[in-house]
């Protein structure tokens, strides 16, 4: 689906979800952040539910879901987070993970109008929150794919470790903490940095997920087929929460592709096909090994 907006072309925008959620239309959605669909006009077996990562778009993930539309034949559905994406998202103020999930759960439900299989995944938070719903909704009964899933947080600022920083972005901190800079910059598909009340439900829904992953072990593993994709050189979510959770699935169904530290993937760079790049400056750079990944989860598909 194409619609076009002051003579500018947006393929794939999802119109049905900004009468869903009235807090977004295709006039406040920054150009290029909209949120996306992609149905085959023939009925198809499979859908798959890919979500963006905490200040960036459905952009990130629209190369992924055209592997997965064009190749695999699955429809696609790639909502938009709450407070993301807006061309005036005045600092995420009033940003809600129960929102998020509703996002979320809106796009499983009309996946599975068209399609008996519901597969779920994302980038980084897209990633916790795909997790989240894989294992709470029965109406996701495919695969989970994890793309630099935050499951656990990586050390940042002030040299805090993850843990530390989850228990103080979900107290007063986040507020004293947060940047006063705009949040809309050069990148026209993400914000300028992670505003701190959007990393402080990043941080409750970690604690929600870790609570899920607790809940399973090597007798009553995670039965879901998981393939996950994570960079050595990435310094905001940490492999540790991915190795957690392979550690209670069953062994044969979990898939990781490891991209290696000499290549210098950062975290949102391993789902981008293509560099992001404005007036001759890289702003993103491009996943090198993009296509090695997409043949591997070809491989991971088409195992039973």
């Amino acid at each position: 689906m194409t619609t076009r907006l002051s003579g500018m072309t947006r393929e794939h925008e999802w119109l049905g979800y900004y009468d869903r959620f009235s807090y977004f239309s295709s006039g406040n959605v920054r150009e290029g952040c909209h949120p996306r669909i992609m149905e085959h006009r023939d009925p198809s077996r499979k859908a798959i539910v890919l979500v963006h990562g905490l200040s960036d778009s459905p952009y990130f993930m629209t190369a992924i879901g055209e592997y997965f539309f064009r190749h695999l034949g699955y429809n696609v559905y790639i909502p938009l987070l709450h407070c993301h994406g807006l061309k005036d998202p005045k600092g995420m103020e009033g940003v809600e993970l129960e929102e998020w999930k509703a996002n979320v759960g809106y796009a499983v439900s009309t996946a599975a109008l068209k399609a008996k299989e519901i597969s779920i995944g994302g980038l980084s938070t897209g990633g916790t929150l795909g997790f989240y719903m894989a294992t709470v909704n029965p109406g996701i009964q495919g695969s989970l794919y994890l793309f630099s899933a935050a499951l656990d947080l990586a050390g940042g600022p002030f040299g805090m470790t993850g843990e530390l920083k989850e228990i103080l972005l979900q107290t007063f901190l986040a507020d004293l903490l947060d940047s006063n800079k705009p949040l809309v910059g050069d990148n026209p598909y993400r914000y300028t940095h992670i505003d701190m009340d959007g990393a402080a439900e990043l941080a409750r829904l970690i604690r929600e997920t870790d609570v899920l992953i607790e809940g399973f072990s090597l007798r009553v593993p995670y039965s879901k087929k998981v393939f996950a994709a994570h960079s050595a050189c990435d310094t905001t979510a940490d492999i540790a929460g991915i190795e957690a959770l392979q550690a209670v699935s069953v062994q044969d169904r979990f898939s990781l592709f490891r991209i290696p530290k000499n290549l210098g993937v950062k975290h949102a760079s391993v789902v981008l096909r293509e560099p992001i790049v404005k007036d001759g400056k890289l702003l993103e750079a491009a996943n090198p090994v993009f296509r090695d990944m997409m043949q591997a989860i070809a491989r991971f598909e088409s195992r039973s």
